[in-house]
């Protein structure tokens, strides 16, 4: 846990000693806005609730998600410093536990600045603010569950370019894996319970089941068996590269 402590710190701090972290979260909240408020009709709509924020997450996240992991691994490979990380007392589970609790917690700070939104909502109407927590608590497992697949693919090479770009076509894999024309397409070539097995892993409905108010621990326990998943595959892909 010291080690892991230790990771995450330093990871941490080297986000916000660039401009690269402002930028991002400065890039989350204006595209937040406009999905929100012009494409999702907030104000149209006549409702007081944040459906028309979080319903545009999975897509916000399939870019920005990408864009904060492919450095996680692919940077330190470039600059040789993983070969220094490894030789810190520290445990390689420890190191890619702390590495991904960094990225998650920043993207969780980015997230805990829209909450102008949740004011906006709470000032026109009577939101049912159990379910904008729910949604808010989705938004994050989710978040989780992209980054933990793109900094896997992050530890497969040392290109930032080649790890954003596969990470994106990973995660939207993922997210579009239920949509109805992913599901006709599959009902042709493979047996219904094929298809539907591959529809439970669409991040779109099991995000879409949280926003309903409802957190259920069968989407918990999908996201968080998704992330321990691709974190374990992570330590196998950093310790076979370091071998090789």
């Amino acid at each position: 846990m010291t080690g892991t402590i230790a990771v995450f710190r330093r990871e941490l701090a080297g986000y916000f000693a660039t401009p690269v972290a402002y930028v991002f979260i400065c890039i989350f909240l204006f595209l937040s806005g406009i999905f929100t408020f012009y494409l999702g009709n907030f104000f149209e709509r006549g409702q007081a609730d944040l459906k028309p924020f979080f319903m545009f997450h999975p897509w916000l996240y399939l870019l920005l998600m990408p864009a904060i992991a492919m450095r996680l691994w692919a940077e330190e490979r470039k600059s040789g410093t993983i070969e220094l990380l490894m030789t810190l007392p520290v445990s390689l589970p420890a190191i890619v536990v702390g590495k991904f609790l960094a990225a998650w917690v920043f993207t969780a700070s980015a997230l805990a600045l829209t909450f102008p939104v949740w004011l906006t909502a709470s000032f026109l109407g009577h939101p049912d603010h159990g379910v904008i927590i729910a949604g808010y608590i989705g938004s994050l497992l989710m978040a989780g569950a992209y980054l933990a697949i793109c900094a896997c693919i992050s530890a497969t090479t040392r290109n930032q370019v080649i790890a954003f770009v596969v990470g994106v076509v990973v995660c939207f894999l993922f997210t579009v894996s239920g949509s109805p024309i992913v599901l006709d397409t599959l009902g042709a070539i493979l047996p219904r319970a094929a298809a539907d097995l591959i529809a439970s892993f669409s991040f779109i409905t099991r995000f879409g089941a949280i926003l309903d108010g409802v957190i259920d621990l069968r989407d918990v326990v999908f996201f968080g068996s998704l992330m321990a998943l691709w974190l374990f595959a992570n330590a196998i892909v950093v310790d076979l590269r370091k071998a090789g």
